[in-house]
């Protein structure tokens, strides 16, 4: 017999040949009886094949010799429903025995069609009810699930909201979105960006928000990737720039940089216009689904109101502390700083040394190889300056090729040997544009104040600049020193 002329699956476990012809004749061509033997009953591979007969007929006789195990399998057999034949000279067995062991109904010989097609008629009528019970469940459990991840999501927006309008601080705001946001993914750290650009001058001044502790590579290489953002996003250079620390931060992200895993840079927003940019950094392997997605934007949004709200209630500085180009401090932030030094000095009777450098004939650097070149060297220069002095040091760029590094607790005899130790570095150095090699030299003037000395702010810079300028009229490229003259302190 052809399988492929009955394309219903039936079985029959043990079945006698008047049972199974009978069967067979009642039900027609439209299904094929698939009958066992007792001895070779459907083992674990038949049971795993994926087409499953819509019922199977049980004599009695073959389920009371059945191991209570051979019966557990078939009992799990949910998709068959199981028809019980019991013989004539069989006593009546227990419906609710029956019912127990999993059997749909009980058909008691001799069959009829009648018996036949009314058991089997029921069998599919209960298999198409228990089909549409199973497919309600997988809709009811998948709208559970997905009203699951929604409450999540909006617990988790709540917690993001309440959080970031409960803080004034931007940096403060930052450090709890970066605990915030590993709710919803694998975040590593959270530092951002922000920009003010001047109408008239059509350049930008930002406000760098980054981890503390972190060593100045991996800085180095933040602030340029936030720089690069600052330009993109808002379509104008960056002339100069403040670093700030966010609180708290982990001590998971102090050792990486940009490169360090995958960077999500999304824009902050507030009336239309672009104000800032939240720098994640995540684990290199994640992956965002679409709804993921959806709840960090809505995130974003959020702590986009808040960020703006922070930098309008901190009033964030319009002019910046630091020098766009080679990213010391400017020329305002060493004033600011050498008033409270000199304060420091006075109140503590402390060592203070301040050294004036000027680059020797920089006009000509730009002149010979242009202004980018004249750029690159400034950028090395500076560079030199942070990796020979201490982080203790205040280094600014005060004007020009003119630099300024002011050293407490350093004498002058001290601050003779730093500037002898930079001018030879500086000295020494090849600079490289477009595959040409050059060099500069420097001249620096060295002041100092004693410990226990009244000093003006104006008198430690002017006797620097004193020192400078005989250096550049002895030759250039050396070290002068205006030495410090003790004074009383009347008290």
């Amino acid at each position: 017999m052809n399988r492929g002329d009955r394309p219903e699956l039936l079985w029959g476990f043990g079945l006698n040949t008047i049972e199974a012809d009978k069967i067979e004749d009642s039900l027609g061509p439209g299904f094929f009886l698939r009958n066992f033997s007792e001895r070779s009953l459907p083992g674990a591979k038949e049971l795993r094949h994926p087409e499953k007969p819509s019922a199977t007929w049980i004599p009695l006789r073959v389920w009371n010799e059945l191991s209570e195990t051979r019966r557990a399998t078939y009992r799990k057999q949910e998709s068959t429903q199981r028809i019980l034949i019991q013989d004539e000279n069989e006593k009546n067995v227990d419906l609710e025995s029956v019912l127990e062991d999993g059997f749909l109904a009980v058909v008691s010989a001799p069959l009829t069609s009648s018996k036949v097609q009314d058991a089997l008629f029921r069998a599919k009528e209960v298999a198409g009810l228990y089909g549409d019970l199973y497919r309600m469940t997988e809709e009811i459990i998948m709208e559970r699930e997905l009203l699951s991840r929604k409450t999540e999501q909006l617990m988790f927006l709540n917690t993001v909201l309440s959080n970031a309008t409960e803080r004034l601080e931007v940096g403060d705001i930052l450090g709890q979105a970066a605990e915030d946001l590993k709710l919803l993914l694998p975040v590593l750290s959270v530092q951002g960006v922000f920009w003010d650009v001047a109408s008239t001058e059509k350049q930008a001044e930002a406000e760098i928000f980054l981890n503390p502790g972190l060593i100045p590579e991996i800085q180095n290489e933040w602030t340029d990737f936030m720089i690069e953002n600052v330009k993109e996003l808002s379509g104008t250079d960056v002339a100069g720039y403040n670093l700030s620390e966010t609180i708290p931060a982990g001590d998971a992200a102090m050792c990486y940089g940009p490169t360090g895993g995958r960077v999500l840079a999304l824009p902050l927003i507030s009336r239309g216009e672009k104000f800032g940019c939240l720098i994640m950094l995540c684990d290199k392997s994640v992956r965002l689904a679409k709804d993921q997605v959806n709840t960090l934007n809505a995130a974003v949004n959020h702590l986009s109101l808040a960020l703006n709200n922070a930098l309008m209630f901190t009033k964030i500085k319009t002019r910046a502390d630091r020098d766009g180009l080679t990213r010391v401090f400017n020329r305002r932030s060493f004033d600011e700083r050498l008033t409270e030094e000199l304060r420091r000095h006075q109140r503590h009777s402390m060592d203070l040394s301040l050294l004036m450098i000027d680059l020797d004939l920089f006009k000509d650097v730009n002149d010979t190889y242009g202004h980018m070149a004249g750029d690159m060297v400034l950028e090395t220069v500076a560079r030199m300056f942070e990796e020979t002095f201490r982080t203790t040091d205040f280094i600014a760029r005060y004007g020009g090729e003119e630099f300024v590094i002011l050293l407490p607790h350093t004498n002058a005899e001290q601050a003779e040997m730093l500037a002898e130790r930079i001018r030879a570095k500086i000295e020494s150095c090849t600079m490289t544009y477009q595959t040409v090699d050059f060099k500069v030299t420097a001249s620096i003037g060295v002041s100092s104040v004693c410990p226990g000395c009244l000093e003006k702010d104006s008198e430690l810079v002017l006797k620097a600049d004193e020192a400078l300028y005989k250096a550049k009229e002895l030759g250039r490229n050396r070290v002068e020193v205006n030495a410090p003259v003790a004074r009383l302190r009347i008290v």
